[in-house]
Order: C-alpha cells, then sequence, then structure tokens
C-alpha cells in the first residue's frame, strides 16, 4: 500500500485515498491484469448496477428512487447513462424493426392526423424524454409539501421514465418478428397507454409516500400528476388544430 496518493498525493491510511477515492493499491497494466481485472471486473460492475437498478424500477420503483434522491447512490445505474443506453439499444434495433407506429396505422388514420400527432407517432421515445421537465412541473405542483427542489424532482422523473422507454422498446423489438398491424397498435395505443399511467400512480404512490401526505391524499396526487399531463397534450394538440386550420 502506498503512503500516498498516486493521483492526487494525499496521504493514505486505508484502501482507498479519502481525497479523490482512488485504490491506494495499482498494478502494472498486463493482459492477465486487463482480462481477469479491467473488463471482467468492470463488465460485471455496471451489469450489477444495471440489474439492480431495474429490479429497483419493477418492483419497488417509488421507495428505491427517494432512496437514491436521499443519497443511496452507490448500488444505482446512472439514470442519464441507462436512458442513453436504451436510446441506443432502440436505434440499433430500428433498422430491422416493422416501420414506426404512425406506419402501422389505417391509411385513412394517418390522412387525418396533424402534423403534431405525426411527429409524436414518429418520435414516441423522444417524447418521452421532452416529457420529463413538463412531468417534473406537475409533480413539483401536486407534491410542494414534499419540499424537493426542482431539479429532484427531474431525477425522479428520469428515472421512472426508463420503465416506459423499456415497454417501448418491447414493443419495437416485438414487430421485428410479429407483424400483426391490428394487434401491435392495440399493444402500443392500449395496453402500453395503460400500463404507463397505472405505473406512474404506482410510482408516485411510494416515492411521496413517506412525507406525511394521508392515503386519500397521496392516491388522488398520485392520478393527477399523468392526468394533468394527458391534459396539457390534449389541450395543445386542440390549439394546434385550431391554429393550423385557420392558417390553411
Amino acid at each position: 500500500m502506498s503512503t500516498d496518493c498516486l493521483n492526487c498525493t494525499a496521504p493514505v491510511t486505508n484502501n482507498y485515498c479519502a481525497n479523490c477515492g482512488q485504490k491506494s493499491s495499482t498494478h502494472r497494466y498486463s493482459v492477465k491484469h486487463f482480462i481477469v481485472h479491467d473488463f471482467v471486473h468492470g463488465v460485471w460492475h455496471v451489469d450489477k448496477g444495471i440489474l439492480f437498478t431495474l429490479k429497483a424500477l419493477f418492483t419497488r420503483p417509488g421507495h428505491s428512487v427517494r432512496e437514491y434522491i436521499q443519497g443511496k447512490r452507490v448500488p444505482f445505474f446512472s439514470f442519464i447513462t441507462l436512458i442513453l443506453l436504451i436510446l441506443t439499444v432502440s436505434g440499433l434495433i430500428a433498422p430491422y424493426a416493422h416501420g414506426s407506429m404512425s406506419d402501422l396505422m389505417p391509411k385513412g388514420s394517418k390522412i387525418m392526423m396533424n402534423d403534431l400527432e405525426k411527429f409524436i407517432s414518429h418520435y414516441p421515445k423522444l417524447i418521452l424524454i421532452i416529457a420529463i421537465p413538463i412531468y417534473s412541473c406537475f409533480s413539483f405542483m401536486w407534491f410542494r409539501k414534499a419540499k424537493l427542489n426542482f431539479s429532484e424532482h427531474l431525477v425522479l422523473n428520469s428515472y421512472r421514465v426508463i420503465v416506459e422507454l423499456i415497454l417501448g422498446l418491447f414493443v419495437s423489438a416485438l414487430t421485428i418478428f410479429y407483424h400483426n398491424t391490428q394487434v401491435l397498435l392495440f399493444l402500443y395505443f392500449g395496453v402500453m397507454s395503460i400500463l404507463g399511467i397505472v405505473y406512474s400512480v404506482w410510482f408516485y404512490y411510494q416515492f411521496f409516500s413517506a412525507f406525511n401526505y394521508s392515503k386519500i391524499v397521496l392516491v388522488l396526487r398520485s392520478i393527477l400528476v399523468p392526468v394533468s399531463y394527458n391534459l396539457l397534450t390534449l389541450v395543445l394538440g386542440i390549439v394546434y388544430a385550431i391554429i393550423a386550420k385557420n392558417r390553411f
């Protein structure tokens, strides 16, 4: 064990430097060290972080994310990295998927769609990312008593959206092997939409259960967050349609 940190030169008395966090013992690089330590150790720890985070998001989402925000962060995988990873996988399978959601729609429905609806149907995952700050505004508004700042609401909603991205990724992967348009439409716009709302309510209910809300109030406010978002998108769609109609 070195007496001084090889990274920042601070005195070291334990296995890790108290100043910068680097291990006190380092090894000269070799093929054996690269394979046994860096590659295997690195992949294993990344996998552990992803698996732990995904398991938590599917089994106790609100509780786990609240613990993360309150400081229990070592076991969790970065939400930004995880979102980028899911989007990367989505991009890789996109060329093999059976078109976008708009391509699955009947021709008559596609003709009736306005530009905003077309954009949403072409880029559903991008819409989920854009929705994070909007959801954060509503969760901030309906759960003011929790006294979380807006950045913390951004973090909790970023973790919440990961499950919706995974559900969307599942549907995209399914289109590679299954081409029944009606079933895919029902699955995406029916089942997935309902699951997304139910998951959001469950997520908010768990997360804010530790902030002294009564059960009835907690349920109502947890429902109001996704309802507020959907009402906003409905109003924006109507306003856009009116403006587009008057323009032409």
